[in-house]
């Protein structure tokens, strides 16, 4: 198994903890939090503005890219880093869960997964094994096997039959990524489960014992309540293995983020910075602040006080509503880079209180202020 992970220090108020990945594209400092470019960007920024604020490691989706702009363009300039220019590392989504959400027509077989472009109605069927070698050619320092995603609130049956199918899936994954000598990317086995406890529990142990050199937990923040999320991702994570890194797919509020940490979770990634950036809502220290409301129309102080980014360093709250309001895309653009270096920062801060063996009361002294 590749050595992907190196602990460096297990918090004592907490099972919080801080790590390192050692990644084909630079090492990353754990836990982090990874900003979404579904599509080989991370909308409304450059890449090197990303960098600059100090992400190295950032999310793409194969799905997307396999249907735009196809795996014959990836192929033909070297791969999604030389494609598109980013000289980081990156991690990439399989596509089950956008199959999932956004295919009008799918169907999961034994062998693999038929389905319906959102984009031109057009038909498409990949198998595990395609899914390893789209991301191969993609470049992905970190891959993701194909797996199945279910609806919250469903009868035990169905999760337990899509398990089943995402384990022999996951078999057959790594089966595929040995073979792949040459390749650098480190392929995670996703658990699912959906809510029912057992499924967690036995799809953890099987895919821990597995040499995966990391794992991820699939199937939450998909609707459930705050409670049950928390629940069943401490749950979960009790049957993860301790020396390999562990990823919650989906999450970005810092409730959310925290309460992962909390359990000792390494990795996350959301649409939410830039979603609620490109939207006008924006993160600060006392709560998400509306950007377009009339009571910011005379600000003339930051975003965010302290904040390092082009919009707290260069523009009034005033300023950046206007922007908002009269529809120019700039508004969009400094907003999510904002969003994305409070929660930089806030994953900094979240290192060196572990580092200080005080993340349970920083937790909760962040929390109290930010709701």
């Amino acid at each position: 198994m590749k050595h992907l992970f190196t602990p460096i220090h297990q918090d004592t108020s907490s099972q919080a903890r801080l790590g390192k990945l050692n990644l084909p594209h630079g090492e990353v400092l754990t836990p982090v939090f990874m900003p979404v470019g579904t599509n080989g960007t991370v909308k409304g920024m450059y890449h090197q503005t990303v960098a600059d604020i100090g992400y190295r490691l950032i999310l793409a989706n194969t799905y997307h890219l396999y249907l735009r702009p196809k795996v014959e363009v990836l192929k033909h300039f070297g791969g999604l880093h030389a494609f598109s220019n980013w000289k980081h590392n990156i991690l990439t989504d399989s596509g089950g869960f956008q199959v999932f959400s956004l295919s009008k027509l799918r169907k999961i077989s034994e062998e693999g997964v038929t389905f319906q472009s959102h984009i031109d109605g057009s038909r498409h069927h990949l198998t595990p094994e395609d899914v390893i070698e789209i991301q191969q050619i993609i470049g992905s320092d970190i891959l993701m096997c194909l797996d199945v995603c279910t609806p919250a609130d469903i009868s035990y049956r169905q999760p337990k039959e899509a398990l089943n199918t995402t384990h022999q899936w996951a078999k057959r994954s790594y089966e595929k990524w040995s073979e792949l000598d040459s390749f650098e990317g480190n392929l995670f086995g996703i658990i699912q489960g959906n809510f029912y406890k057992d499924l967690r529990k036995e799809s953890a142990l099987f895919l821990g014992e597995m040499d995966f050199p990391g794992l991820a937990i699939g199937g939450l923040s998909v609707g459930e309540s705050a409670q049950q999320f928390t629940d069943f991702l401490g749950y979960t994570a009790e049957f993860m293995p301790s020396e390999r890194p562990r990823y919650v797919m989906g999450i970005g509020s810092p409730d959310y983020i925290l309460a992962a940490i909390e359990n000792g979770i390494d990795m996350f990634d959301c649409v939410l910075a830039t979603r609620a950036g490109r939207n006008g809502s924006i993160f600060s220290l006392d709560g998400m602040v509306q950007m377009k409301k009339a009571a910011h129309e005379f600000e003339d102080g930051p975003l965010s006080p302290g904040c390092s980014c082009t919009a707290c360093t260069h523009y009034s709250r005033g300023y950046v509503r206007h922007l908002f309001k009269a529809e120019e895309m700039l508004g969009g653009m400094l907003a999510t880079e904002h969003n994305l270096t409070f929660l930089y920062q806030l994953l900094a801060d979240c290192r060196q209180a572990i580092a200080e063996n005080r993340f349970a009361s920083f937790k909760k002294s962040f929390l109290s202020r930010f709701y």
